[in-house]
């Protein structure tokens, strides 16, 4: 007979949810619009029609989306107003404000790095031609 440790699952089994969380997550912030809405919202405040002028070449559902997406995973605040015409402000919560650090702090790892990485692709690509 096996004996299960209840412990032991309990803590795999939050693991496993963190992982998982943290894939869906990572796969809904590392797209280009929403990384775009993250970077664009900053510190500030903006409406729809602002970070649709801001972020050119999004369409209005792609930007619903996304809004809702983030707004889902705590990372924008939506504020409607009750005026007449309706407004809705959205702003990037204390997590959305971390996680632009973070994306600052990749972005900056790249510019570092970007020789480096250009040459190693360059290497790469040329040895694969042959």
């Amino acid at each position: 007979m096996v004996t299960k440790h209840p412990a032991r699952n309990a803590a795999d089994t939050d693991l496993t949810r963190a992982d998982s969380l943290a894939r869906e997550i990572f796969a809904g912030v590392a797209t280009k619009w929403a990384l775009l809405l993250i970077n664009v919202l900053a510190d500030r405040t903006l409406r729809f029609t602002e970070l649709q002028t801001q972020i050119g070449g999004i369409s209005h559902k792609m930007l619903s989306q996304t809004l809702r997406h983030l707004e889902r995973d705590g990372l924008v605040d939506r504020t409607v107003h009750p005026v007449v015409p309706p407004r809705v402000d959205y702003r990037l919560t204390e997590a959305g404000q971390a996680l632009r650090a973070t994306v600052n702090g990749l972005c900056a790892w790249t510019s570092t790095y970007l020789d480096h990485i250009e040459e190693a692709r360059r290497r790469f690509d040329s040895a694969r031609a042959m």
